[in-house]
């Protein structure tokens, strides 16, 4: 009973607070990260872009590998909850390097300066907090419901951080120039982060003395085999690299196109907050629905639904490989979602990037040509729509809900099926 217990309100702000600081560092990524290699390093886009995608193929290795670190972390705090405070200082460091690169120094020196600081903030910084965030939600507590409303008000403080870190970014950036910005990015998002990793307690795999379980604590020899089984695994990876890639493409080509084709900078504020308002209402909306037909229903809706949605499928998942092998793994299933998404972001960035040195963008350049703006506006509208098209499918096959009865029941009687 203590495992499927209900989470006061307080405490699912306080997680959102944590998808609201990590939504801080993807939102510059996502939007502006590009242009400000592009137009304020001057590094150029085509290296830009190679570099989001080799940076990818770390992700893959370093996501993993952090999944078994929370899965085989053992004390009193839990197995989430010390790597999400571990993440709070380091994420406000890497938010204030990784948008400092000395003006002063060749480009090849400033792309260096740029490969490592990105690793640092998105290979390891951002693994180690993706990874705990989305396992805490999984060891909160076991009732579904209660995950799918805890999700709900983490996507609405989530979008809600986006909707005004993303609106502030641009005049941020124009009167205080990138240093100061990325110090205030910085600290909002320590603070945030740092906001759930001291306030929730881990309840799933907890003894009554604040001990963990026998069972909690495998080798990744053990983990990891059982984990690969669980086809959620793959699914969970793929919805959270294509939502991702779809967002980090509209967005990051939405900068490109106020500054390009509409030449009104500004107006990227305008179009962040008619992005980020629907989702944000519409999420309102997910309890009901979700309890009422399915979070996959409710996800084919659109990305904002697939942000919330996509967290309490994964904790769902945990409980599927939970019921498939005995083994439960919250480390090595969030890290589906977490390598998911960093692929999506950094493939979503480097399509643009591509597009635009494809099309032959010099940003030294007042006027681009009709090639360029061409470009840009088939990034910024059809490519979207045709990565939605693999999105909804991924999404069509993600269908755990239909075991949760058989999976509650089996481990309410503490019986693992084989």
């Amino acid at each position: 009973m203590k495992e499927n217990q209900q989470i006061p309100m307080w405490k699912k702000v306080c997680y959102g607070c944590g998808a609201g600081g990590g939504n801080v560092m993807s939102t510059l990524m996502a939007s502006f990260l590009l242009a400000y290699y592009t137009d304020t390093a001057l590094i150029s886009a085509a290296a830009i872009s190679t570099m989001f995608v080799i940076c990818r193929l770390l992700d893959g290795v370093t996501d993993l590998v952090m999944g078994g670190i929370v899965d085989r972390t053992n004390t009193k705090l839990g197995k989430a909850r010390p790597w999400l405070i571990l993440s709070a200082p380091l994420m406000c460091i890497g938010l204030i390097l990784i948008v400092s690169v000395p003006r002063g120094w060749s480009e090849a020196m400033k792309l260096v300066y740029a490969y490592f600081t990105y690793i640092f903030l998105n290979c390891i910084v951002y693994t180690i907090f993706g990874i705990a965030h989305s396992a805490l939600l999984a060891r909160m507590t076991r009732n579904d419901k209660e995950r799918n409303t805890t999700s709900v008000v983490s996507s609405i403080c989530n979008n809600a951080v986006g909707l005004v870190i993303g609106t502030a970014i641009t005049g941020m950036q124009f009167k205080f120039g990138w240093t100061v910005t990325g110090i205030i990015l910085g600290v909002t998002a320590g603070i945030l982060i740092l906001i759930p990793g001291i306030t929730i307690s881990e309840i799933v795999g907890m003894s009554e003395d604040g001990q963990m379980e026998k069972n909690e604590s495998l080798p990744m020899k053990e983990q990891l085999p059982a984990v690969l089984k669980n086809k959620y695994f793959y699914l969970s990876l793929l919805i959270g690299a294509f939502t991702l890639l779809m967002n980090a493409n509209a967005i990051g080509s939405q900068i490109f196109y106020c500054n390009v084709v509409l030449g009104e900078p500004m107006f990227m504020t305008q179009l962040m907050s008619i992005g980020q308002l629907p989702g944000i209402i519409v999420l309102f909306f997910m309890p009901w629905f979700s309890n009422k037909f399915s979070k996959r229903n409710f996800m084919l809706i659109g990305a904002g639904p697939m942000f919330a949605g996509v967290y309490a499928l994964i904790a769902d998942a945990c409980d599927y490989g939970e019921w498939k092998t005995g083994i439960r793994s919250e480390g090595l299933l969030a890290s589906s979602q977490s390598i998911g998404s960093k692929i999506g972001i950094g493939f979503g960035s480097a399509l643009t990037g591509w597009i635009l040195a494809f099309a032959g963008y010099n940003p030294k350049e007042m006027i681009q040509s009709e090639t360029v703006i061409n470009a840009i506006k088939f990034d910024f509208s059809w490519l979207g729509l045709i990565i939605s098209v693999v999105l909804f499918i991924c999404v069509l096959l993600m269908d755990v809900e239909k075991y949760m009865p058989q999976i509650h029941e089996a481990l309410g009687k503490e019986e693992i099926r084989e």
